[in-house]
């Protein structure tokens, strides 16, 4: 038991200080994405934190079990270099036993990357874009950009605005184009193009709509290159501002679908999501079983002699993985279960190392004259 709590020591503070690492590597890379559509005006600066945290349990079904990987290779690799583990052996610790010692905490392991992969990663995609969907139908002149040519949702008008008040409520300078289409014209001819002194957002308090209230401009209507075309001054012009309609990827939607609604799905590409959430925890048994014999480490090897190996075959394993899914949401494979034969080929490689130091033969030294050999 004293050894026991020796190694789980050892292998989950190795996991949770190389996890820390990864996650902060992830979060970083992801929020700087966000952080650059805040900027360019495709998202408000305030969700970017509500994104984060709602996106948290994808990227640590991901990030887990590499840390714990990694983290039994650096555990382990270290009581080779510093000869414990050789001491452990000399007391009768067999591998066998270091195996069992380490699948216990891989167990543990499993089971949080199953609460994360079967529940609450589909519960944060699913805000994630309830999130993303309220801040964009808030409509696109909430993100305006001064001095900065902004499309609306479907291209179908650019406006601009040279300056805005320090409550953002009211825009100065406006300009805005737009595509119509009126006797009988394409949308693609007919053109209005309004300027304005200022303008103001305001909703109907009955019907809930928006419109831009413009003040003290121009309207031009007409088809560029031709004469005919309509100027109107106004003193106050009302324009209604559409809800832009939301486009989400199907591979997003079975996602962000429950683990219950898939187990009832017949749909190939939803059950393919299920056998993936299922898989990963699978995942971090295999690797852990990978793991023990690719920590054998020769003290004048150094101890990261074979991290360099041991993470391409993670890479190889996940990238698997996660190619068969794509292949079954890109219709490529039709049986679902066909992700699971990535597994066994992985489990027989880590049998097999494991097993390879006792199927060595052991080697005879000559023993003294008059003597019998002896086995080494």
């Amino acid at each position: 038991m004293i050894i026991f709590r020796y190694l789980c020591r050892e292998l989950l503070g190795a996991t949770l200080a190389v996890s820390a690492v990864l996650l902060l590597m992830v979060v970083s890379g992801r929020f700087v994405k966000y952080l650059a559509d805040a900027a360019a005006g495709d998202m408000s600066a305030g969700i970017l934190f509500s994104l984060m945290g709602y996106r948290l349990p994808g990227f640590l079904e991901l990030v887990i079990p590499l840390g714990f990987f990694v983290g039994i290779l650096l555990a382990y690799g270290r009581l080779y270099i510093e000869s414990e583990m050789t001491v452990l052996h000399a007391c009768g610790f067999s591998e066998r036993q270091l195996l069992r010692y380490t699948l216990i905490p891989a167990v543990a392991v499993a089971l949080l990357v199953a609460a994360m992969s079967l529940f609450l990663t589909p519960i944060g995609i699913e805000r994630t874009s309830q999130l993303l969907t309220a801040d964009k139908t808030r409509n696109e002149f909430d993100h305006l950009v001064p001095r900065k040519f902004i499309a609306t949702e479907g291209d179908r008008a650019v406006y601009y605005a040279d300056s805005l008040s320090d409550d953002r409520s009211t825009m100065h300078d406006v300009f805005l184009a737009e595509l119509g289409s009126s006797r009988g014209e394409t949308e693609s001819d007919h053109q209005i193009v309004t300027v304005a002194r200022e303008g103001v957002q305001q909703i109907d308090p009955e019907t809930g709509l928006r419109y831009l209230v413009l003040r003290d401009g121009y309207r031009y209507e007409g088809i560029p290159g031709q004469r005919d075309y309509r100027q109107m001054a106004f003193a106050s012009y009302e324009v209604l501002l559409e809800i832009p309609r939301l486009r989400t990827k199907a591979g997003e939607r079975i996602q962000s679908m429950s683990t219950a609604s898939l187990l009832k799905s017949d749909n190939p590409q939803e059950r393919g999501n299920l056998h993936y959430r299922f898989s990963l925890p699978v995942l971090v048994l295999v690797v852990a079983i990978l793991a023990v014999p690719l920590s054998r480490t020769n003290p004048r090897q150094g101890r990261y002699a074979k991290m360099i190996p041991a993470v391409l075959l993670y890479i190889i394993y996940l990238v698997a993985l996660q190619g068969v899914r794509g292949a079954i949401e890109d219709g490529k494979i039709e049986q679902p279960w066909a992700i699971w034969l990535v597994h066994p080929p992985f489990l027989i490689l880590g049998l097999l190392m494991l097993g390879g130091r006792r199927l060595r033969k052991p080697r005879k030294r000559m023993a003294p004259e008059g003597g019998d050999d002896v086995q080494a």
